[in-house]
C-alpha cells in the first residue's frame, strides 16, 4: 500500500487571486517563487519547505478556535514569531494573541487575517 508523504498543495477561493498571492510572497514569503529551504532555488510555481511536524484536524462544526464564518484557518510553521510579526505591526494591521495559547511544550502562538479575512495561525514551536 502506498502512503502519502505530506501536503501538495492548497487551493482556495479568492476575489482577487493575484493580488492575494502577491500578499503571501511579500508579507509572509509563501507561495510560488518562495523558498523556505535556502539549498533549493526558487522556482515560480512552488514554494520550498523545511520539514516538520504538520497537524490535520477536523474541527467540530461549532468551535470557536477560529472565526465561525470560515471553513478554514491555515497555520504556518514559524522560526522567530516576532520577526514574522513585524511587517504586520508596520503595517498597523490587527494581531492576535493570547497568553493562554502558548506553552513551553507546545510553543507561540499569533492569529493574523488576510486581506479577504482569512485567519492565519503563526505557530512558533519549542525551541529544540
Amino acid at each position: 500500500m502506498g502512503h502519502v508523504k505530506g501536503i501538495g498543495g492548497l487551493f482556495f477561493r479568492s476575489r482577487d487571486p493575484a493580488a492575494l498571492k502577491t500578499w503571501y510572497q511579500q508579507r509572509l514569503g509563501v507561495g510560488g517563487g518562495c523558498s523556505a529551504d535556502d539549498s533549493v532555488p526558487p522556482n515560480e510555481w512552488v514554494w520550498n519547505v523545511t520539514a516538520g511536524p504538520l497537524v490535520f484536524e477536523p474541527f467540530k462544526a461549532d468551535s470557536d478556535y477560529f472565526t465561525a464564518d470560515r471553513q478554514h484557518m491555515i497555520n504556518f510553521r514559524v522560526d522567530d514569531l516576532d520577526a514574522v510579526l513585524e511587517p504586520f505591526r508596520a503595517a498597523g494591521e490587527e494581531i492576535i494573541t493570547k497568553d493562554e495559547w502558548n506553552d513551553p511544550a507546545t510553543g507561540r502562538f499569533a492569529r493574523v487575517h488576510d486581506p479577504e479575512g482569512n485567519p492565519i495561525e503563526l505557530w512558533e514551536p519549542p525551541a529544540g
